[in-house]
């Protein structure tokens, strides 16, 4: 049988199995059952019918069925494979992966832009969220904390087009992440005393570049005896942390209402008695409260900003305060931010796919009106080796951090060496 015919008698039978199976009774089984019973169906379906199939295809058939009732139809095995960190759908035919940072295309696709719509509903409405004609646009998540956003006609042209991004069965661990060669064994010793002794960070980077990935790696430094509060448009924060409340901001309804914005919610955790407050990424006017919390007895707050430069995530961390209207004096706010935050990590995704920390910059105070910053490691580039692959080294600026201070009277002693140590990268 060839492969049109196949998903007609697929789609044949997935009409016959669906008026036969009773849903409501379904949910309230257990899934290995449930599964095993909606198998068994599919069988009797497909010999009722007659068609001969081999039994690759019947084993096929069998599979992709259960996946439609139970899963994520065509996503489901692009879902099951862990080396997969971006799923791309642009339309019904057009689905794109990343896999350790290559992009290309793969055979899957759905049926039609009803088929995807369906699939599309199905991730949203397990988290609460809703995509129609009223509301075309979704940020919504999968249950392995993955983020996933939704765009619709109206607005998407040429029928739904769907974006995941995968963060993998759990965090990954500091020591990995040196092993990936994504940031030196030094680099990371001072920034886990710098967690650690509560110096609030500020990681920047693009799209894409880890900034979610690194926040979530930071974060196991934080003391087990501290209570946390985190706050997310789409919650995907995998913190292995006990004392922990997870807040996450709600889209308005179908009336326009209800809507709780992340300032809402960083305003009400100040009242939950955290020790910090961790954002999955500013990115309005939350920016001065964030900053105002930091500066009052939040030191070690942590979150993420999307810029390309250390120099810029400060400049549209000044623009997003501008956006509270409060009306304040330029330099006001850059000695807020000054005050607030002490070290900026800027991350990078480079032209062969790694990602990597491309700089540690320490904020040192204020020169007159400027915000002054100093490097204290840095990743120079140095070509493309014969694979491909960027080549540099991860190098220190020997220059002494002030924040080394806080780190002793915290108890936190660092070894000179840390500060003069290269890191080739082949």
């Amino acid at each position: 049988m060839d492969q049109l015919d196949l998903d007609k008698f697929k789609a044949d039978i997935h009409r016959t199995l669906i008026s036969k199976l009773d849903l409501e009774k379904l949910s309230r089984i257990n899934t290995s059952q449930a599964r095993s019973g909606v198998a068994s169906m599919v069988n009797e379906i497909v010999q009722a019918s007659r068609v001969p199939l081999s039994l690759a295809e019947q084993s096929r058939i069998e599979r992709e069925l259960l996946d439609e009732v139970f899963g994520f139809g065509p996503l489901e095995p692009l879902l099951a494979d862990t080396s997969i960190s971006d799923i791309l759908v642009n339309g019904k035919t057009s689905v794109f992966i990343e896999r350790r940072g290559v992009l290309t295309k793969v055979d899957t696709a759905f049926r039609d832009d009803r088929h995807l719509m369906q699939i599309i509903d199905r991730i949203v409405s397990r988290v609460g969220r809703r995509v129609d004609e009223s509301s075309p646009m979704v940020d919504a998540r999968l249950p392995d904390g993955s983020r996933v956003n939704a765009i619709i006609p109206p607005l998407a042209l040429d029928g739904p087009a769907l974006s995941i991004r995968r963060f993998g069965t759990g965090p990954l661990a500091s020591n990995q992440l040196v092993e990936l060669k994504s940031i030196s064994a030094e680099m990371m010793e001072v920034l886990a005393a710098a967690v650690r002794a509560r110096i609030s960070v500020l990681i920047s980077g693009g799209t894409g570049a880890g900034k979610t990935t690194f926040l979530n790696i930071l974060s196991q430094y934080v003391p087990k005896n501290e209570r946390i509060v985190t706050i997310e448009d789409a919650a995907e924060l995998q913190l292995p942390l006990e004392n922990l409340v997870r807040l996450e901001t709600r889209p308005p309804n179908v009336e326009g209402q209800g809507a709780v914005r992340q300032r809402q919610l960083l305003i009400n955790s100040l009242r939950m008695r955290p020790d910090r407050i961790i954002i999955g990424e500013v990115r309005g006017e939350e920016a001065f409260d964030m900053l105002q919390a930091m500066n009052t007895g939040h030191e070690g707050s942590m979150t993420t900003i999307h810029a390309n430069t250390p120099r810029d995530a400060l400049t549209r961390l000044e623009s997003m305060v501008a956006m509270s209207n409060l009306n304040l004096p330029e330099k006001s706010v850059r000695q807020q931010i000054a005050s607030a935050i002490a070290i900026v990590v800027q991350v990078s995704r480079l032209s062969d796919g790694s990602r990597k920390v491309v700089s540690i910059s320490e904020i040192t105070g204020m020169e007159e009106n400027i915000i002054s910053m100093q490097d204290i490691f840095t990743f120079h580039r140095k070509g493309v080796g014969p694979d491909g692959r960027v080549v540099g080294a991860f190098q220190p600026t020997r220059i002494r951090p002030k924040f080394l201070e806080r780190l002793k009277v915290s108890g936190i002693i660092l070894a000179p060496a840390l500060f003069e140590q290269t890191l080739e990268v082949n």
